[in-house]
């Protein structure tokens, strides 16, 4: 229709008192979106709190000291004189920025040393970095699954598993999901598929939420059974569990039969990026054919090199990775024993469920008033009545830090009913 075509017939529309549909504005939903400004009204939001000062166990946000139990700086790394200098060494060689992706002109030999580390650390043949974490599941998932073939995931798989997995759909992939760590049900969809199918089956190895560990033995046994390939999101536990804190394969003694593990360096190893490992001619495919790797800048020479000491010192120190769990079991026993709802978790994260949103910021704010931070999750990132404080450990957290949290969540939870 040509524009003066399209004008007659509007003018015919108004003339004949017809309804012209209101234009439709993109922001309406911005605009709309009403509840974090009342939650802050109320004094109780919980997100985006500046830290001023980061020494570990303890912090300073916005000029208020907490004992810090919502980070996942699992071994206390990040403030490590060790790590730090390892850091600014990198500056002072190479400078802030590679200043292009790994592909071109943005890799430096701390990448291909840290890969190579890593390989040998996990067991594996080779080591391919991402600059995150969560950008690593979308280099690897779209990348492999591809139109026709099969991605099944774990229904409380983290965002990153979860956001590749449908752009792999968009791909015109197949996506299956199955519950939460059962494997009675990952069969029950595995048996629909067709067996000759490629697929990959992709699970948290500890999932962040509630700190469970996956059933990974039936996960594997199912998978050879019905031919699936497996990826495992390591990234809450690489240094929690398995030997030296080598992650979930380690822990059930499966290195040899999972196919790829993903991992962060957010957490662990005190710094920022991503990796997967796994077989050469995988990690090879990868390297040549992940648009999340080829089109972005490589990480950077400061946050290679604190990984590299990371590593380095969990190696050296494995104590660290005792005292993280010692510290998480007793906090979760003592909340256990004051009559707490916990999830089921052995590792450093200890969630406690509230079961009502407003409950869990009103808790989520005495908590902090008291000089304890923690992190609330409420919906729509948890079902409804699964409203919880989810906690996390440090291997550098002492005793009087973590009996003061308990201490505070048994204050709190008497107030407001809870226990």
């Amino acid at each position: 229709m040509s524009t003066t075509e399209k004008n007659d017939a509007l003018e015919i529309a108004q003339s004949s008192n017809d309804t012209i549909p209101k234009p439709k504005d993109l922001f309406q939903k911005c605009y709309d979106f009403t509840t974090a400004d009342e939650v802050k009204k109320q004094g109780v939001y919980p997100y985006f709190r500046p830290v001023e000062e980061n020494e570990g166990p303890v912090v300073s946000i916005e000029g208020h000291e907490v004992i810090m139990a919502g980070s996942n700086n699992y071994l206390g790394l990040t403030g490590d004189p060790r790590v730090k200098q390892a850091a600014i060494d990198a500056i002072n060689q190479y400078g802030t920025s590679c200043s292009g992706s790994r592909y071109l002109t943005g890799t430096v030999d701390l990448h291909i040393e840290l890969e190579e580390k890593l390989a040998k650390f996990f067991g594996t043949e080779d080591v391919l970095l991402f600059s995150t974490g969560y950008q690593t599941g979308q280099g690897v998932i779209p990348t492999l699954v591809q139109r026709g073939e099969y991605i099944i995931s774990d229904r409380d798989n983290h965002a990153c598993l979860v956001v590749a997995s449908l752009m792999s759909k968009g791909g015109m992939a197949n996506l299956e999901r199955y519950r939460h760590n059962d494997m009675a049900d990952l069969e029950r969809v595995l048996q629909k598929i067709p067996y000759d199918a490629a697929k990959l089956i992709a699970t948290d190895g500890v999932f962040s939420v509630s700190g469970e560990i996956v059933d990974l033995p039936e996960l594997n046994r199912l998978a050879k059974k019905y031919n699936a390939r497996i990826l495992v999101d390591d990234a809450h536990s690489v240094g929690v569990i398995g030997k030296y804190g080598r992650g979930t394969a380690s822990e059930f003694d499966l290195v040899n039969e999972i196919d790829l593990t993903m991992g962060t360096f957010s957490k662990t190893f005190a710094s920022l990026g991503g990796f997967v490992a796994g077989k050469r001619s995988v990690i090879n495919y990868l390297k040549h054919h992940a648009p999340a790797l080829i089109f972005s800048a490589s990480p950077t020479p400061a946050s290679v090199a604190s990984a590299l000491k990371a590593l380095e010192i969990m190696q050296l120190e494995p104590e660290r990775i005792t005292k993280l769990l010692q510290n998480a079991d007793r906090v979760r026993q003592g909340l256990k024993s004051l009559g707490f709802k916990l999830m089921d978790s052995k590792t450093a994260i200890v969630s406690v469920i509230i079961g009502d949103q407003e409950k869990t910021l009103v808790f989520w704010r005495k908590l902090y008033d008291a000089g304890v931070f923690v992190n609330a999750f409420v919906r729509p990132g948890v079902m409804p009545g699964y409203e919880m404080l989810r906690t996390s450990y440090m291997s550098t957290h002492e005793d009087w830090h973590l009996d003061k949290i308990v201490t505070e969540f048994e204050k709190s939870g008497k107030a407001l009913g809870v226990i």
